[in-house]
């Protein structure tokens, strides 16, 4: 069976509309094209992990604090966030919208408008959480896994991000369940092999 065959049998089988293969060229053959459906089948099904997104959906208020220096006072701004389920509960696509101070060429600060947008959801297959994330300050995309700690409901993404050609940084999110209204992200990025807080969002539940 070609890979175009498989995904159409695929297609087929979550429409309703095909059946599995009735025979293949060897029983061999049939019992191996017939296990591999019915594992790519369990991988399609969102499961208990693809829940813990459950609580993120809906509209939110946000204040996020940054830091350019550790050493220095955040800056400090607010936006909204409007967080969706997708395809079945598989997926969590969110985005964010607010304004932000930022030095101009001129060296004075000015207000621009910030959007970003996330896709979240958990890989079957790797038995993992993945997200990646753009915005409107880079052409990039981010991409990052991570697990879940059903004790402190955490869910902790490692990645990087390259803000500069060659300059790969490493980076630690943990987002935080406080309650049904309340969530929390802090970004940790490596400065010279040390992880340092860069980022704190606090996020309110509007609806």
């Amino acid at each position: 069976m070609n890979a175009k065959t498989m995904v159409y049998l695929v297609l087929g089988v979550l429409a309703g509309t095909a059946a599995l293969p009735a025979k293949s060229q060897t029983s061999t053959n049939q019992t191996s094209d017939s296990e591999m459906m019915a594992t790519m089948m369990a991988m399609a099904k969102p499961g208990d992990n693809h829940k813990q997104f459950e609580s993120m959906a809906g509209e939110w208020t946000y204040t996020v604090k940054w830091w350019m220096n550790p050493q220095m006072p955040p800056s400090e701004s607010t936006g909204t966030t409007v967080s969706k389920l997708v395809m079945g509960g598989r997926y969590l696509i969110s985005n964010h919208t607010g304004k932000i101070s930022m030095p101009g060429a001129d060296g004075k600060m000015a207000e621009v408008v910030f959007e970003g947008m996330a896709i979240e959801g958990y890989d079957n297959a790797k038995k993992k959480y993945v997200s990646s994330w753009i915005d409107n300050m880079g052409t990039g995309i981010e991409n990052s896994e991570g697990t879940y700690d059903a004790a402190a409901k955490t869910l902790t993404y490692i990645g990087s991000y390259e803000p500069m050609p060659g300059m790969v940084t490493k980076i630690r999110q943990v987002g935080k369940c406080i309650d049904q209204d309340h969530h929390t992200m802090e970004m940790f990025e490596d400065r010279g092999g040390t992880l340092v807080k860069t980022m704190e969002i606090s996020y309110t539940r509007k609806s």
